[in-house]
This record gives C-alpha cells, sequence and structure tokens, in this order.
C-alpha cells in the first residue's frame, strides 16, 4: 500500500496543509515542536483510530476550534482508497471512506496499515503493564479489525462489573449478591477469554520472528524471549477451556474482590514479558540493548503484518534514529531500503548517507507548513 496524499485541517499546530508524497521515503526535516510528530499521529490516526500520543480528541485539535479533519488517499493493490476522519472537541467522531460516511468505525478499520516506532517506544521495556498490552491491542487491531469491537465489549462488561462491585463494597452486607455476580462473572469470562485467545495468538506468531531479528541486529550475541503472561491460564486449543479457567479464578478472588471493590481476573492485568538470554529485558543491561528490542519487535510487526494483510504496511519514524548507534541505525535504513513507505521524522539530515537521502523526498516542517527541500 501506498499514501499518496495527506490532508490536514485543525489538526494539532495545521491550519490547512495538503502533502502529496512522492518518493517512497519521506524525510519530515525540522527543529522539535514544528509540527513534524503531528503528521505522524494522523497518518496513525486513520490507521488504528488511536493516538499513542493522547485518548482526548480535543488535545488534537488546533486552538479552540469545535473540529478538525485528517483525510487522505490511499492507494492499494486493489485500486485507491479515500479515508476521512473528523475529530470534535465534544468526543463525537465521524468517519467516511470514499466519501461514504461509515456508520460503524469498525468497518474503518483495516484499510490503511501502519507501524509507528517512536522514542516512547522504549516503555515497551521500561515502562508498566499497561504499555505493553497497549501495545499488544495496537497491533490486533491492525491485524484483526474486529477485535477492536471485541476489546471494547470487554471494557465496557469489565466497567460495569467494576460498578456492581463498588455498590456492593458500598453496600451493609458481608458477601456479595451471588446471583447478580454470577452473570457478571459469565459476561466477563466470555468477553475476556476471547481478548486472551487473540492476545496468545498473536504473541505466538510474533515472538519468532522477533527473535530471528533481535539475533541479526546483535550479531547473534543475544537471544530474545517474548512471552504473554496471562492473567488466567489458558489453552489455545479449547476456547471453552479458557471460559472456564476464569469462572474458576474469578471464584478463587471473590472475597478480595469484594473487600476491594474492584475487578482483580481479566485481560485488563495481563503482562508481556521480554527476556535476553533469560533476563528480564528491564533489568538488562544498557539502554542501547532496550533499543534493539524494541527495535526487533517493530520490524517483526512490519513482517507480521505484510504476511496476514498481504502488502506491506507503512513505516513511521519518529525521531528514533538519534536513539540508535550507528550499527543499529544501518540495520533499521537497510532493512528498509524501497520495501516499505517509510515517514520518518529529524532534526537534521547527519544521520542518512547520500544515497538514502538521493532517494528520499525532504520536506522541511516549520510552525505548522511544510515546503519540499532538495537534498544537501
Amino acid at each position: 500500500m501506498y499514501l499518496k496524499t495527506l490532508h490536514l485541517h485543525q489538526f494539532r499546530n495545521y491550519l490547512d496543509q495538503q502533502v502529496e508524497f512522492s518518493a517512497p521515503k519521506t524525510i519530515l526535516l525540522g527543529s522539535n515542536a514544528q509540527g513534524k510528530s503531528n503528521l505522524l499521529e494522523a497518518v496513525e490516526l486513520l490507521a488504528a483510530l488511536r493516538s499513542h500520543r493522547t485518548s482526548r480528541d480535543r488535545d488534537m485539535i488546533r486552538d479552540d476550534q469545535p473540529a478538525a479533519q485528517i483525510t487522505a488517499i490511499l492507494e492499494r493493490d486493489s485500486g485507491p482508497v479515500d479515508l476521512a476522519l473528523t475529530l470534535r472537541s465534544n468526543g463525537r467522531r465521524t468517519v467516511a471512506l470514499n466519501s461514504e460516511a461509515v456508520r460503524r468505525q469498525l468497518d474503518f478499520l483495516g484499510h490503511l496499515n501502519a507501524v509507528q516506532f517512536s522514542s516512547l517506544d522504549l516503555d515497551l521495556v521500561r515502562g508498566g503493564p499497561g504499555e505493553r498490552r497497549n501495545w499488544l491491542d495496537t497491533v490486533l487491531v491492525q491485524l484483526e479489525p474486529v477485535y477492536a469491537y471485541i476489546l471494547q465489549q470487554y471494557h465496557q462488561v469489565l466497567r460495569q462489573r467494576n460498578a456492581f462491585l463498588k455498590l456492593q463494597q458500598a453496600g451493609s452486607s458481608p458477601a456479595p449478591d451471588l446471583e447478580q455476580l454470577i452473570l457478571w462473572n459469565q459476561q466477563l469470562a466470555a468477553a475476556g477469554s476471547r481478548v486472551t485467545r487473540r492476545r496468545a495468538k498473536m504473541i505466538e506468531r510474533l515472538a519468532p520472528l522477533a527473535g530471528v531479528w533481535h539475533q541479526s541486529i546483535s550479531g547473534s550475541q543475544e537471544i530474545l524471549e517474548v512471552c504473554y503472561a496471562p492473567n488466567v491460564a489458558l489453552s489455545l486449543e479449547e476456547p471453552a477451556t479458557v471460559v472456564e479457567a476464569y469462572l474458576a479464578q474469578l471464584q478463587h478472588k471473590a472475597i478480595a474482590e469484594h473487600h476491594q471493590g474492584t475487578t482483580l481476573v481479566g485481560p485488563h492485568r495481563d503482562e508481556v514479558e521480554f527476556t535476553i538470554n533469560q533476563t528480564p529485558a528491564r533489568h538488562y543491561g544498557s539502554q542501547g540493548q532496550q533499543r534493539t528490542l524494541v527495535l526487533a519487535l517493530k520490524l517483526a510487526e512490519l513482517q507480521l503484518i505484510e504476511e496476514v494483510v498481504g502488502e506491506t504496511p507503512l513505516l513511521l519514524l519518529d525521531d528514533v534514529l538519534a536513539e540508535l548507534d550507528l550499527n543499529r541505525q544501518n540495520q533499521l535504513l537497510e532493512t528498509i531500503q524501497e520495501r516499505y513507505q517509510t515517514l520518518i521524522t529529524t532534526t537534521h539530515l547527519g544521520a542518512f548517507d547520500s544515497q538514502w537521502l538521493h532517494s528520499a523526498q525532504i520536506l522541511a516542517v516549520e510552525a505548522g507548513k511544510i515546503r519540499m527541500q532538495a537534498p544537501p
């Protein structure tokens, strides 16, 4: 797939900006806080309908404007696709596909696939479990758009069950209302098992790809293992056994949940474990080794999405070259070549060799305005 044009209207610091992509590699050049990352964020929103920078739409709307719009023309093997996303300060979004309004946002997902790699991704290693769960879910939405609906269903049940537990905790009864609790347990187990099984299958496919990339980047000196550690033990073969495991765990935690007034069982408490040479990665070595891990994960994401979708996804690199040493920079740039359409932000061109620069489109970004720049 190839992103041909992107139009930003009242989005972040862009008043009204049209961008045409004329080469497989686009370098967005400019000082910090000029709008480079904002452009990548717009592409990310079209791909996953979520931003890794904020969960509030009003944060992405320029000044005090009521709405912002992102539109794009994408070329796919099946033909061109027009995408449009409107963000409103009241939180109500609308999406359109080929100039026709799409009622379910689920139907908008899957048309544009993109892998984002930014300095914030180092939190995958050194951050909390929530960072790794968000990463899992973002990749899964790209692979299987219906997963967005499955995850939404789970969080809706989780919120309602937590509200029930809070009410029970505030009441005078020393024990929960068992009849109501059984109903909520069944709903949580059914919804949670669907999330858990999909996460497990995704890691099962991605882990060996990441391991191969990591060995390549580290010069076969390090072995990376990526393991899914669900809150509830599971069997991928039998969906019913996952539901049964959920129900058993919920029963085991019933007293603790009643006293704490919150749900202690489910995929909202899952973990992804990274180990390098059998040592937990967050405690292992230098930041350089942690960066190698994240780079291996991102290259594995690209490969997995291409295998599942059948087309190469876009690669969005947000100021990551400064985070990588020369060896890792070269590994990344050599992998990209002409294979993936790449949008890469940077404050200077020193990390690129002359051949790379002359085959790339260079766009200068300053105060929310973009102009073409000739290679040096």
